[in-house]
């Protein structure tokens, strides 16, 4: 058994991380606690507990565990734990949980909705993707969605010292651990606690009588953690790639985006791109988020290591693009007005278009219309960036509806 199974904690306060779920007090411990149970989605990176909180919430609430991964499961299996529900309905009932949900395809999904809806099921499912695009909408709606953080390297250095302890027992032996080789592994872990405890054990067979810093610093390199020193390196990373794409350094991108794919991370970066060309390219060059787009297809297909390939071009496409965020800023003042509650025009309402103006027979497709609230009907969110692409709208429009020359 791997040594996170053989330690993995047996109540809440056991877990390393997550105090915002499981600590003392938090909302979501006080909820279970309290006998609570709605069903319930956990997103967040590999590591990080999603199965040791399922299986501690299912030991206290006195359900039957079940669990299915679905990477491997099919819908007969699915089918197979819904009908042994029957037995237990009534009983205690049923929680069912499903580890990767996103590689259920929606039939799948589907499959669980009537045994969630009359209760006979309790469901967690864990996710390590966004779960409002990765979960079937109407099973998200029956849910509560928590999300399940990295762990920081001085909470993973905790199971570490667990994890010496119980290896001396197990074997016998008094092994010690030189200064350095906690936070070592626990810094390269990436914010994994299983993957920090298995290359803790790695370098506990690999070492002699003491575990020594030059052992853990091989044992730790290379495609046995994703990235160095910091935990928090992963996202920091795509903050850098991100900002040297905002500052046009075409140079800086790559070299964030060739640590990212040394590290093995494909997905992260594919979507930050996807992101970059309508958050700081934007209306500046429309054409860059179709073209990142295929670029990132074309990624995604063909996998690592030729994936570097087509985000190479993306990345340098949009670092030495024109830069402009004024849609995206127009819509964050935009949406501060949603709250308000102010009425729409009756005639931009379905079945009430008597007195619409439908502006196609017009010049230029353009007639003079209210189409705000009147509270504020003469609001601007959308200032024209100052880029050829934008001023060339603004000229095109300062002449149909100013009659500007």
């Amino acid at each position: 058994m791997p040594l996170a199974d053989e330690l993995r904690p047996k109540n809440f306060d056991e877990i390393v991380g997550q105090k915002h779920l499981v600590g003392a007090g938090a909302p979501f411990r006080r909820m279970i606690e309290s006998g609570h149970l709605p069903s319930i989605v956990l997103h967040g990176p590999s590591g990080t507990g999603k199965t040791t909180i399922a299986d501690i919430v299912a030991r206290m609430t006195g359900k039957h565990f079940v669990r299915l991964n679905a990477t491997v499961a099919s819908l007969s299996d699915v089918h197979h734990a819904l009908e042994e529900s029957a037995s237990l309905y009534g009983i205690g009932g049923m929680l069912l949980y499903i580890d990767e949900i996103q590689y259920f395809n929606k039939k799948q999904q589907q499959s669980l909705l009537e045994y969630v809806e009359d209760g006979r099921v309790t469901l967690i499912c864990s996710t390590t993707e966004n779960p409002y695009f990765a979960i079937y909408g109407a099973l998200l709606s029956r849910s509560s969605t928590f999300e399940v953080k990295p762990v920081e390297p001085k909470e993973i250095e905790k199971p570490l010292s667990r994890a010496l302890a119980y290896l001396n027992e197990k074997t016998g032996l008094e092994k010690t651990a030189e200064d350095g080789v906690f936070e070592l592994v626990a810094s390269r872990s990436g914010g994994d606690v299983r993957k920090a405890l298995g290359c803790f054990e790695n370098v506990y067979f690999a070492s002699g009588e003491v575990l020594d810093v030059e052992s853990a610093k091989t044992l730790t390199s290379g495609a046995g953690m994703r990235f160095d020193r910091d935990g928090n390196e992963h996202y920091d990373l795509l903050s850098g790639l991100q900002k040297s794409i905002r500052g046009s350094d075409e140079n800086a991108a790559l070299y964030y985006l060739a640590k990212l794919l040394h590290g093995g991370d494909l997905l992260s970066p594919c979507r930050r791109l996807l992101v970059i060309a309508s958050e700081d390219i934007g209306l500046a060059y429309p054409m860059a988020a179709v073209i990142v787009k295929s670029c990132v297809d074309s990624a995604l297909q063909l996998g690592l290591p030729e994936a570097r390939i087509p985000l190479s071009q993306a990345v340098v496409l949009l670092a030495t693009a024109p830069k402009s965020n004024s849609a995206y800023v127009a819509y964050d003042l935009a949406a501060g007005d949603v709250e308000k509650g102010y009425a729409m025009p009756y005639y931009l309402q379905s079945g009430n278009e008597g007195d619409y103006i439908y502006p196609h027979p017009y010049p230029n497709s353009y007639v003079k219309q209210q189409y705000l609230p009147d509270e504020i009907k003469d609001k601007k969110y959308y200032t024209f960036g100052n880029n050829k692409t934008e001023q060339a709208a603004k000229s095109y429009w300062d002449i149909v509806k100013n009659g500007k020359k």
